[in-house]
């Protein structure tokens, strides 16, 4: 394994690169409710149940997320 290929496995799993993965997650969150938002305007219930599972992933990625935020001991305002 290189050593940026190290670098990068380490930042993914540092306070830093959870950080970012929920930022991006919650950046998806705005693309979903849009979608949403469109599929309930044209009555398409095909892009309404894609966009439902899609939040619902979206969900369990911050929950994971907020899982390796407690595990790494992280004493931020938004663990309580």
């Amino acid at each position: 394994m290189s050593a940026m290929a190290k670098k990068a496995k380490n930042f993914k799993k540092s306070k830093t690169g959870v950080y970012v993965s929920l930022a991006t997650t919650a950046f998806g969150a705005v693309s979903v409710a849009k979608q949403a938002k469109l599929a309930r305007n044209d009555n398409d219930t095909l892009r309404l149940i894609d966009a439902a599972v899609s939040a619902a992933a979206i969900v369990t990625g911050l929950a994971i997320l907020y899982r390796e935020l407690k595990r790494l001991g992280d004493d931020d305002v938004l663990l309580g």
